[in-house]
C-alpha cells in the first residue's frame, strides 16, 4: 500500500473532522499555551521599552551628578536629612564647563511653593535650573520663551509653567506677561511648556520652572539638588564622566563626595534586568505549551484505542508501521499549527488589548517569543504524539480489526 503526500494529509485532515470535540479540546489547548507566551513576553517588553523610553526622555549623552556618595554614605542622620558631607554647589557647576567634552550643564533645584495670581492658587513643583535644561531635556515651548541665557548666580524673577498650571490659574485669560506670587516672591510669566507627560518622576505640564539661583534664595539652600551633564558625544561620555569626578574631587579637597552615573549605564542596568523577566515570564508561560503537548499525548492514546479497527484494516491493506507511524504525527502537527496559529493571533490580539488600555504601555511581543512559541508548540506537538504513534504502530491487524 502506497500513500502520496496528499493522501496523508486528506486522511489526517478527515479523522479531525471525524472527532470535532477531540480536535476543539487540542486546538484549545494549544492556542492557550501559545498566546500565554505572546502575551506575556509583550508585558515584559512592553515594561522593558517604557523603562528605556522615560529614561530616554531625560536627554542624549547624559551624565547626573547626585550631591553624596552613595556607594557608601549608607543610612545614617545626616542621609536621613537630606544633609551630604560637602553641597554641590552653582561653582561647581560652571567648574565642569572646562572641559572640551562637555556641551552644557544644566544644574536642578526641587522644592514645591504655593503658586497664587488673583485669588487662584494651588501647591506646586518648583523646578530651578537654566537655560539649558530645555535643550538637554529635549522639552518643547508650546508659548513664550524659556529662562533666560544668564549668568547662574542671577536670580531673575522669571518662570516658565506648564500648561496644567495656566489653564488651572488663568483659565482662558493671557498668562504670558502675567505676575503670579511664588511663596513670598513675584514672578514673571515668560513662557508656557508645550511638552507633555511624565519624565522621571517630574510632570512638565504641572511644573513652574525659574532660575536656580532665585530657587536657592526660595528654598533657603546654596545645595544643588541634581547636576546635569551632556557630554558632546556618546563616545564623549566616560571621558566626561571621569572629568567630572576628578574635578569635583580637586575642588572638594580630594574627598569623592559624589555619586556621578551616566544615562547608559542606567539604561543598560534596566535593560538588563527587564530583558531577563521578559525571558523568564516566556519560559513560565512556555509550560503551558508542555502541558498542552500532554493533552495531545493523551487524548491521542485515546484515539488510538478508539480507531483500533481503522488502524488495523490500513494494516491489513498493507500499510506499514512506518506509514501508520506518519499518518498519527501528521495529524498531531496539523493539530499543534492550527493550534499555534490561532494561538498567536490571540496573543497579537491580547497584546493589542493591553496596549489601548494602559497607552503608555507599548506592549509588543519581541519576534523571538512569536517565533519561539511556534517552533515549541510544533515541536511538542510532535514530540508527545510518538507514543500514540509507535503504539499504533504496533497493533497486530488480526487483533485491530476485532477490536481487542
Amino acid at each position: 500500500m502506497t500513500l502520496h503526500g496528499a493522501d496523508v494529509i486528506r486522511f489526517s485532515i478527515g479523522s479531525l473532522r471525524g472527532f470535532p470535540s477531540r480536535t476543539v479540546l487540542m486546538l484549545v489547548a494549544m492556542a492557550i499555551g501559545v498566546c500565554s507566551v505572546v502575551v506575556l513576553t509583550s508585558l515584559g517588553e512592553g515594561a522593558r521599552r517604557y523603562v528605556t523610553g522615560e529614561f530616554a526622555s531625560l536627554g542624549t549623552n547624559l551624565i547626573i551628578v547626585f550631591p553624596g556618595r552613595s556607594e557608601t554614605a549608607g543610612i545614617n542622620p545626616t542621609t536621613m536629612m537630606g544633609e551630604t558631607p560637602r553641597d554641590l554647589t552653582l561653582d561647581d557647576a560652571r567648574s565642569l564647563l572646562r572641559s572640551y567634552n562637555v556641551l552644557r550643564i544644566a544644574p536642578i533645584n526641587v522644592g514645591s511653593a504655593d503658586v497664587s495670581w488673583k485669588g487662584r492658587s494651588r501647591d506646586v513643583v518648583i523646578l530651578g535650573s537654566s537655560h539649558e535644561l530645555l535643550g538637554i531635556r529635549h522639552w518643547e515651548m508650546g508659548q513664550g520663551r524659556f529662562l533666560p541665557q544668564a549668568d547662574l548666580d542671577l536670580a531673575t524673577p522669571v518662570a516658565v509653567i506648564g500648561s496644567k498650571i495656566r489653564n488651572e490659574l488663568f483659565g482662558a485669560k493671557r498668562a504670558l506677561g502675567e505676575w503670579i506670587r511664588i511663596g513670598d516672591r513675584r514672578f514673571r510669566i515668560i513662557g508656557i511648556m508645550g511638552s507633555e507627560g511624565r519624565s522621571i518622576g517630574v510632570d512638565v505640564q504641572e511644573t513652574v520652572i525659574i532660575p536656580v539661583a532665585s530657587a536657592q534664595q526660595m528654598f533657603n539652600t546654596s545645595s544643588l539638588f541634581r547636576l546635569l551633564v551632556e557630554a558632546k558625544s556618546r563616545d564623549a561620555i566616560e571621558t566626561v564622566k571621569a572629568f567630572v569626578i576628578d574635578t569635583l574631587q580637586e575642588r572638594h579637597q580630594g574627598e569623592k563626595d559624589v555619586t556621578v552615573i551616566t544615562q547608559d549605564a542606567v539604561l543598560e542596568t534596566f535593560d538588563r534586568i527587564l530583558g531577563t523577566l521578559t525571558y523568564a515570564v516566556g519560559g513560565i508561560a512556555a509550560i503551558s505549551l508542555a502541558v498542552a503537548g500532554i493533552l495531545i499525548m493523551n487524548v491521542m492514546l485515546v484515539a488510538v484505542s478508539q480507531r483500533t479497527a481503522e488502524i488495523g484494516l490500513l494494516k491489513a491493506l498493507g500499510a506499514s508501521p512506518r506509514q501508520i507511524i506518519i499518518l498519527i504525527l501528521t495529524e498531531a502537527m496539523i493539530l499543534s499549527a492550527l493550534g499555534a496559529f490561532t494561538g498567536l493571533l490571540l496573543g497579537q490580539l491580547g497584546s493589542l488589548i493591553v496596549r489601548h488600555t494602559f497607552p503608555v504601555l507599548p506592549a509588543y511581543a519581541p519576534a523571538w517569543a512569536s517565533v519561539a512559541a511556534l517552533v515549541v508548540a510544533l515541536i511538542t506537538g510532535l514530540l508527545f504524539s510518538l507514543m500514540p504513534a509507535r503504539r499504533a504502530a504496533q497493533l497486530d491487524p488480526v487483533l485491530a480489526l476485532s477490536r481487542r
